[in-house]
C-alpha cells in the first residue's frame, strides 16, 4: 500500500497535505473520467441509432419507388415488393416492413413475408412527433416481443392513393456493438484513472520531496544530530529553511545567555556566602556556629535552585543528546575508585543503542546521584540495568535505569521521604540531602520520573524513567 494511502485516515480532518491532495485528484479525474464516459457513450449511442435509421432509410426508399411506379405484378399483387434484404423474406426474423394505404375507408395492407400474419404499429399512435420531411423514428415491440428500431413515412403517390410505408428492424445487432464499445470504453478509461491516479502519487511524492527533505532535518536537529538546517531547497520552501535555521541560532542564543547569567550568580552568590563561613569560622561562639550552620544551608539551597535553573534552561534547548551506555560506563569508573576500600562491585547491563534526549551533565548527575547513593548503603555489589520501554502509548520513546544494591533498603514509609529536598534519613553518612530530590526535580523537567521500591538483591532500587532520542 502507498505511504500516501496508508496515512488517510477515518476522519479528513486528520488527513495530512499529501493525503489531501491525493484523494482530491483521485476523485476529480474518476468524476471527469465518468462524465466523460458517458458523454461518449451517448453519444455514439445515438450515431450508431443514426446509421441504423440510414440503413432503415434505404430499404423504406426503396419501398416508397416502388409505390411510386408499380411494376404489372405489384399492381396485381401478383409479385411483392423486392427491397434486396432476404431477411425480410424468414418468418419472425426481425427485419419487417408494412405497407398501409390510409386513404381509404377499407385500408389495403401490404408486408414482408417475415411478418407473417402479424401487423405493425403506428408511430403515429404511440404520440411519436414527426421529424423532417413528415418522417418518424422510434421503438417499439416486434411480433415476438423483441425490440424493433422503426421508421416510417406518410407517401401521398397522387391517383393511386396515399400509403404508410414502416421498416422496423431488430436492434440485436446494434445493441451489440454499442456493448461492445461500452466495454472497450470501459477497461480503457478504467487504465486511464489507475494511469492518472498512479502518476498523481508520483508527482505529489516528487512535489513534496523538499518538504519531507525539511521534515528529516528538523527531526535530526531534534535528536541532536545535527545543528542547522542543511542543503539546497526549491525557492518556495528556501524562505522557510532559513527562518528555521534563524529560530535555531536564536534559540541557542538565549539558551547559551541564559547559561552564563545562571554561571555569574551562582558565583555572585557563592563568593560572600563562603566569606560569611570563613568569617565565622574563626569565632567559636553559639552566634557563630549558627551562623556556620544557616550559611552553608544557604549555600546548599543556592546550589540546589541554580543546577534546576540550568537544567530548565537546558531541557529548553533543541539537539541536545546523550549516549546512556557511554556516561554510565564512565561514572562506573570513577565510583569503583571511590568505594574501592570497601570493595563494592558495580555490573553494568545495557539492552540496546539507548540515547537520552537532553543534556549529557543532566544525566551524570541523575545517574551519578542514583549510583552514589547505592554505592553508599551496599554491602558488596550494585547493579545497574538500562533498557528502552517498548509499548508507549502516546509513541514517545523512553527509557529506564535500574538500580540495584544489595544493602539494608528502606522502609515503605521512608521512601517517599527519601526522596524530599533536604531530608537525611541517615546523619551518620556524608551529604547534603538534596541528591534524590535533584534527581527528581530534574527527572520531572525532562518527562521523567524516579521510583523507590524493594530490590531483588534485599537493598533499595531506584527506577528512574526518562524521555530517549528517537
Amino acid at each position: 500500500m502507498p505511504p500516501i494511502i496508508r496515512k488517510m485516515r477515518a476522519d479528513p480532518r486528520t488527513w495530512s497535505i499529501a493525503a489531501r491532495l491525493f484523494f482530491s485528484a483521485a476523485v476529480l479525474s474518476t468524476a471527469i473520467l465518468l462524465v466523460a464516459g458517458i458523454g461518449l457513450s451517448a453519444l455514439y449511442r445515438k450515431e450508431a441509432e443514426s446509421r441504423f435509421d440510414d440503413r432503415l432509410g434505404v430499404y423504406l426508399r426503396a419501398l416508397v419507388a416502388d409505390i411510386a411506379s408499380p411494376s404489372e405484378e405489384n399492381k396485381t399483387g401478383s409479385e411483392p415488393f423486392d427491397v434486396g434484404e432476404p431477411q425480410f423474406e424468414i418468418a419472425y426474423s426481425g427485419w419487417y416492413w408494412q405497407i398501409t394505404r390510409v386513404d381509404d375507408d377499407h385500408p389495403d395492407i401490404k408486408s414482408s413475408r417475415s411478418l407473417f400474419a402479424a401487423r405493425l404499429p403506428k408511430l403515429a399512435d404511440m404520440g411519436v412527433p414527426a421529424g423532417i420531411g413528415g418522417s418518424r423514428r422510434g421503438y417499439i415491440k416486434g411480433p415476438d416481443d423483441r425490440r424493433l428500431r422503426m421508421i416510417e413515412r406518410v407517401i401521398d403517390v397522387g391517383d393511386q392513393g396515399v400509403y404508410l410505408v414502416q421498416v422496423a428492424a431488430t436492434t440485436a445487432g446494434m445493441e451489440s456493438e454499442i456493448a461492445g464499445f461500452e466495454i472497450a470504453l470501459v477497461i480503457t478509461f478504467t487504465l486511464l484513472a489507475a494511469a492518472l491516479v498512479g502518476s498523481t502519487a508520483l508527482q505529489l511524492r516528487y512535489g513534496l520531496e523538499p518538504l519531507r527533505r525539511l521534515q528529516e532535518a528538523v527531526a535530526a536537529i531534534r535528536r541532536g544530530e545535527g545543528e542547522k538546517i542543511a542543503g539546497d531547497f526549491p525557492p518556495d520552501i528556501a524562505p522557510l529553511a532559513s527562518e528555521l535555521n534563524l529560530l535555531l541560532a536564536a534559540n541557542r542564543e538565549i539558551v547559551e545567555r541564559a547559561r552564563t547569567q545562571v554561571g555569574n550568580l551562582a558565583h555572585a552568590l557563592k563568593t560572600p556566602l563562603s566569606v560569611i563561613i570563613n568569617e565565622a569560622s574563626l569565632d567559636k561562639g553559639s552566634l557563630a556556629a549558627k551562623v556556620r550552620e544557616q550559611a552553608a544551608i544557604m549555600r546548599d539551597q543556592v546550589t540546589y535552585y541554580l543546577d534546576r535553573a540550568r537544567a530548565a534552561v537546558r531541557v529548553g534547548a533543541l539537539g541536545t543528546m546523550a549516549d546512556v551506555a557511554h556516561v554510565t560506563a564512565a561514572l562506573v569508573r570513577t565510583f569503583e575508585k571511590i568505594y574501592r576500600d570497601r570493595g563494592i562491585t558495580f555490573t553494568v547491563s545495557v539492552e540496546g543503542r539507548v540515547r537520552f534526549k537532553g543534556e549529557r551533565q543532566d544525566l551524570e548527575e541523575m545517574i551519578g546521584n542514583l549510583v552514589d547513593n547505592a554505592g553508599k548503603w551496599a554491602r558488596h555489589s550494585v547493579t545497574i540495568d538500562i533498557a528502552p520501554i517498548a509499548g508507549d502509548p502516546n509513541g514517545a520513546h523512553s527509557f529506564r535505569v535500574t538500580i540495584d544494591d544489595d544493602g539494608v533498603g528502606l522502609a515503605p514509609e521512608l521512601r517517599e521521604a527519601a526522596v524530599r529536598r533536604g531530608r537525611r534519613l541517615d546523619e551518620t553518612r556524608p551529604g547534603s540531602g538534596l541528591g534524590l530530590s535533584i534527581v527528581v526535580d530534574l527527572a520531572a523537567l525532562y518527562g521523567g520520573a524516579l521510583k523507590l521500591d524493594a530490590s531483588p538483591m534485599g537493598g533499595l532500587r531506584a527506577e528512574l524513567e526518562l524521555p530517549a532520542a528517537a
